[in-house]
């Protein structure tokens, strides 16, 4: 198409662009931008929710966007929804590349702004940022640096402290940092049986099937490298310290972790890839107006748990953006 954008994966009502950045060591690097958008709201239609919003989500560690339901949360309420495939992950990743390698979390503030100017027009427009995970982390950095931009923040299991606790991350941060600093390439070991993957197609609405692409959202995931873990630790570090967003932010969360040491039903009912209390301690850290809402029964991605308790985080979220839509001015 002559503006960049042409049908994506996700069929109807989704198109995609890429995102030219340039290059770096590797070679070439680009970044992918999946938009979903409202239907047209006829002459004698109310206003919708939404309808002076934009939203761009982000991922997390070996992901990318496929949640065409999500994006119809919010084109339902007359948003338009914007995913983010960082460089060398999903739709951006390419055979030269070492898969979601970056050695500063920096970097992708150029994937980012990329991104907003592929909207188009902003005028008047608020934007909302939505992360996962890493996405999470990666988002709540970058609207502390951009705190004008960003009218809200909403983060789904957004990993913004270390596994091990702060005293671990602490004690590792210049161990890894040493590491990454003479050979950032180094492969830091990651014990992954699959359970996550194993649950989320357990926890699956045979209603909403979901096609995921093995080859950009592997089972056991990615390979980690020291570079990368080094930059993680250095945001979780800053999350820390606090960022002072002033936007009003909403973490969705599991109730409850669980050790995926061995195969059980709980790993269906549960975060297996966080420590879910030390997030939601985290995340008070991130401004003076945050809302954590705990979610019983839920996945590390909250929209991907069991029907009944992904209906519950849909109903919790719709009940966020009413009370945002009615309290944020527009424009």
């Amino acid at each position: 198409m002559a503006d960049g954008w042409i049908p994506d994966v996700l069929g109807e009502g989704f198109e995609q662009r890429t995102l030219p950045l340039g290059e770096d060591e590797e070679g070439p690097v680009a970044a992918t931008v999946v938009r979903h958008l409202p239907a047209p709201r006829r002459f004698w239609m109310r206003r919708r929710l939404l309808e002076d919003v934009d939203v761009l989500y982000v991922h997390g560690w070996s992901d990318y966007f496929f949640h065409r339901r999500l994006a119809r949360f919010w084109t339902d309420r007359g948003a338009r929804f914007f995913a983010l495939d960082l460089r060398k992950y999903g739709r951006s990743l390419r055979e030269w590349q070492t898969p979601g390698y970056v050695n500063d979390l920096e970097t992708y503030d150029a994937d980012i702004r990329a991104a907003l100017r592929a909207r188009g027009s902003s005028t008047g427009r608020r934007l909302v940022l939505l992360g996962h995970s890493t996405g999470g982390l990666v988002l709540s950095l970058w609207a502390s640096r951009h705190p004008r931009e960003v009218a809200a923040l909403v983060l789904n299991s957004p990993w913004l402290e270390f596994q091990l606790s702060a005293v671990a991350r602490v004690a590792l941060s210049p161990v890894v940092e040493l590491r990454a600093r003479l050979r950032p390439l180094d492969k830091i070991r990651v014990t992954d049986h699959g359970f996550y993957a194993r649950a989320q197609e357990e926890a699956a609405d045979p209603d909403d099937p979901v096609s995921i692409d093995e080859s950009w959202r592997p089972p056991g995931g990615f390979p980690a490298y020291a570079g990368w873990l080094d930059a993680i630790l250095a945001g979780h570090t800053a999350v820390s310290k606090g960022l002072a967003i002033p936007a009003p932010v909403c973490i969705l969360l599991s109730a409850r972790s669980t050790l995926p040491a061995r195969w059980s039903d709980d790993l269906t009912r549960s975060d297996t890839v966080l420590y879910v209390d030390d997030i939601a301690r985290a995340g008070l850290r991130l401004g003076a107006s945050v809302t954590v809402e705990r979610i019983d029964g839920a996945l590390h991605d909250v929209f991907l748990s069991r029907p009944d308790v992904r209906r519950d985080a849909y109903a919790r979220l719709d009940r966020w953006a009413r009370g945002f839509a009615a309290a944020t001015p527009r424009g």
